[in-house]
């Protein structure tokens, strides 16, 4: 467990990738009680300075050595990378918070949103998985509702902005817009299809039962995040033209009936949650009023009028915030708290 400290020694592995440096920006803008920060990245970015409270800092590349003297990690380099450095950052007596898809479904490494379920930080053996970024936004709303009147069913579809897929996607997005307004043939290196002016029922590797990868994270994910694998949930993720913020339609069915206006007031009251939810002055969730902030947003609450105890959702949050850098901060955030 961590040591209680004034101040830590914090690494960020993977610094110069998008989450990661989203994950630097986070950790400057919320005062993280910081003695020294290490940066680390792949060989092709030794070398390179990042700024960090207006302090020149030399990016890193990662040894056995690396972790000695390190408090907390922040991963965002990749299941692979992570598989193989975060047991050795482990074995140094550093805390690693992993942003990959590497530890998440293992049974002996918790997978943690600090407003649903921070107890299992308690068990953590030196790894804590930082759950998918699509999965995140929705537990954190689906559990104060689940709290009221327990969730039997979820049917979610989720329209994701590129900047999931990484710095490279989000160049593909812009390029191919300036290629089209320029009447050029549009380049695809990123997505198998154009992405510009376009959606792709597609995120990740598609399964063998028909399902993408992703879609089955989100499955699995809320299962353990929430505690009940009795919860049947069934997931389509598509990709949209959006650089920045995942939105989400979530269809839920309860054992206790919920109003809308029930729904709204559990809600209005749930850590990490704004209810934006006026339809009829045009106010509703929208990614790109979500980019750059911190909470996740929810609206259009009605309730299903096709089963007796349904409600529909509009969830949208900011993916390389509360989707993943935010998200891996607040549970360093939490380790320390629960450290004192």
């Amino acid at each position: 467990m961590l040591k209680k400290k004034p101040k830590y020694v914090v690494a960020v592995v993977g610094a110069t990738g998008a989450v990661g440096r989203e994950m630097v920006s986070v950790l400057e803008e919320r005062n993280f009680p910081i003695e020294k920060i290490r940066f680390f990245a792949s060989e092709r970015s030794e070398g390179l300075e990042l700024e960090y409270k207006k302090k020149t800092v030399n990016v890193e590349t990662l040894n056995e050595d690396s972790f000695k003297g390190i408090d907390i990690a922040l991963f965002s380099a990749g299941a692979e990378r992570s598989r193989i450095w975060a047991p050795v950052a482990a074995r140094s007596g550093c805390v690693v918070v992993d942003n990959s898809s590497q530890w998440r479904m293992d049974p002996e490494v918790p997978l943690v949103v600090p407003e649903v379920n921070p107890g299992d930080l308690k068990w953590h053996k030196g790894i804590i998985a930082n759950p998918n970024c699509s999965t995140i936004q929705m537990v954190v709303v689906l559990k104060p509702l689940h709290d009221a009147a327990k969730i039997k069913r979820v049917v979610v579809t989720t329209f994701q902005a590129v900047s999931g897929t990484g710095k490279k996607a989000m160049d593909e997005l812009l390029n191919q817009v300036r290629e089209l307004l320029n009447f050029k043939e549009v380049t695809k290196e990123v997505y198998p299809h154009q992405i510009a002016f376009n959606v792709l029922p597609h995120i990740d590797k598609f399964l063998e039962n028909g399902y993408t990868k992703e879609e089955m994270k989100m499955v699995n994910e809320t299962k353990k995040i929430l505690g009940d694998s009795s919860i049947r949930l069934t997931a389509t993720t598509v990709r949209v033209p959006v650089f920045r913020g995942h939105s989400e339609a979530v269809n839920i069915e309860t054992e206790k009936k919920l109003t809308a206006n029930e729904a709204r007031a559990v809600l209005s009251t749930a850590p990490g949650v704004v209810v934006y939810d006026a339809p009829e002055k045009n106010i509703y969730p929208v990614p790109l009023y979500a980019a750059g902030k911190d909470e996740t947003y929810v609206g259009r609450i009605r309730e299903d009028e096709s089963i007796e105890r349904g409600l529909n959702l509009w969830v949208v949050s900011d993916n390389l915030r509360k989707g993943a850098a935010l998200n891996a901060v607040q549970i360093a955030e939490k380790l320390i708290e629960m450290a004192g």
